[in-house]
């Protein structure tokens, strides 16, 4: 792999400052680093080894070896991309490789929720992947660690892997093949006995779950030839209500105060507080599918497409859903995206990548395109959906954009538009994950010393309908 862009000084001295902050807000004395030196071991995978299963959504493992662990004086983000035969880790600061795994078919990659690993969905279920690096809290500090990462013997069983939901401490994996959704405490992902809720839906089809703060669990209804609506679940598997009034139900995202969004072929549905609201699209046919929210704010960003006989729509608008008065305002973007476009920056921006080869900037309260950045040479989407196409997830200020192209990835500063750094691969990235290597998310709200806790439930990582098909 080759180095083809260094940080320019701003952008260098930015991420200098920022690792030193962290580094400096962890610092204690040395007697206390003595002291805590013998708590949890902090290479432990936390795996046990349960007998094999074969049931939906049963985890199945054997031994795996603890990986070798080096502390580090800060988090270590890492960056999981797929190619027609592995997976590549990289340094998502130096973008240097990591790693390179073997993997067989047409894998995909989703952050499991403990900015450590990294939920595979390949033939059988959803395997754990040790992305090899996270951070252990210890009072009012935590510890960092980085170790050579590792795919796992856990594998979550399913017998066609879907959406891959990280909401508050909870991870929601959805089975298409039978309909049984699975939800981990996400801090312990990697541990089989992490499986703490599981539920069925009527019928199997193309779906998608997640669970909220006080246990409520929002699923999609449907079929394998029709997705109608969302049922809403109480934390005992109760039904509190239901819509059969999204047709075509693809996807979801959550925006700010718990309110979910659930796209439809004519708009979307917002669950909040128990209560499900329609919010219809501005034609007759206006597809919202693909979405990325941000816990902060109170606005979704979906794509939008409005003609029901295109084999293969190309949109140029993208749509902006206000969960606070159920209003859908459409952006005009200066060219087309795909499912894998959408993004959210640390402040709430809302992110699209055209195939002008530029991310599109947009702020979510106005609509108004602040700025566009060139980072990649023009493409067009491929008519296979599983064909490799620029893809873009931020963490920590960064958007990191995957260039098939060029075999490349690059890393832009959202507020500055600079591209701070490009590597050279030697494969074709397609799909990308970021782990933060940060402290695990207490299940349902619970505070984390680290700074960059929240980066976990930036939803950058949370476009869900990284599973979505185009025609589907």
């Amino acid at each position: 792999m080759t180095n083809t862009t260094h940080p320019g000084p701003r952008a260098a001295a930015r991420l200098t400052r920022r690792r030193a902050a962290r580094a400096l807000a962890l610092a204690v004395p040395l007697a206390l680093l003595a002291a805590c030196g013998d708590a949890a071991d902090p290479a432990a995978t936390g795996s046990s080894t349960p007998g094999p299963s074969t049931a939906a959504g049963d985890p199945t493992s054997t031994p795996t070896s603890t990986p070798v662990a080096t502390e580090r004086d800060a988090a270590t983000p890492r960056l999981v991309l797929t190619y027609d035969g592995g997976l590549v880790v990289l340094d998502a600061t130096s973008l240097e490789p990591v790693a390179t795994l073997d993997a067989e078919g047409f894998t995909r990659v989703n952050p499991a929720g403990d900015g450590r690993h990294v939920l595979v969905s390949t033939t059988g279920g959803f395997q754990v992947l040790d992305a090899g690096t996270w951070s252990q809290a210890h009072g009012d500090h935590a510890h960092h660690y980085t170790a050579d990462p590792a795919l796992t013997d856990l594998t979550y069983a399913a017998a066609e892997p879907g959406h891959v939901v990280v909401h508050d401490g909870r991870t929601a994996l959805f089975d298409d093949a039978t309909g049984h959704v699975t939800v981990l405490n996400s801090a312990d992902v990697a541990d089989p006995a992490a499986v703490l809720r599981e539920h069925t839906t009527p019928a199997a089809h193309h779906g998608v779950a997640v669970e909220l703060d006080d246990g409520t669990l929002v699923v999609s209804d449907g079929t394998a030839d029709e997705r109608t609506g969302v049922r809403v679940l109480d934390a005992h598997g109760a039904e509190l209500t239901a819509s059969d009034a999204c047709p075509g139900v693809h996807g979801e995202a959550v925006a700010a105060d718990d309110a979910v969004v659930v796209g439809c072929e004519d708009g979307v549905l917002v669950v909040h507080d128990a209560q499900v609201t329609k919010v219809d699209a501005p034609d007759a046919y206006g597809r919202i599918g693909n979405q990325a929210g941000h816990e902060s704010s109170p606005i979704v960003l979906g794509d939008y497409k409005s003609d029901p006989d295109a084999e293969l729509e190309r949109p140029t608008r993208v749509a902006l859903v206000d969960t606070r008065d159920a209003a859908l305002r459409l952006v005009d973007l200066p060219a087309s995206y795909t499912f894998r476009s959408l993004a959210r920056g640390d402040d709430g921006e809302a992110i699209v990548l055209g195939t002008d080869g530029a991310l599109h900037v947009i702020d979510p309260e106005t609509g108004e395109i602040v700025r566009s950045v060139p980072v990649v040479d023009a493409w067009q989407e491929p008519e296979d959906w599983q064909q490799p196409r620029p893809a873009v997830r931020v963490h920590a200020g960064t958007a990191y954009v995957t260039d098939p192209a060029a075999r490349a990835v690059h890393a832009v500063d959202v507020q500055t538009g600079e591209v701070w750094r490009s590597v050279e691969l030697d494969v074709v990235p397609n799909e990308i994950a970021v782990v933060t290597g940060d402290v695990p998310p207490s299940a349902h709200g619970g505070a984390l010393p680290d700074e960059h806790a929240h980066d976990e439930h930036a939803h950058d990582e949370h476009a869900h309908d990284e599973h979505a098909h185009e025609n589907d």
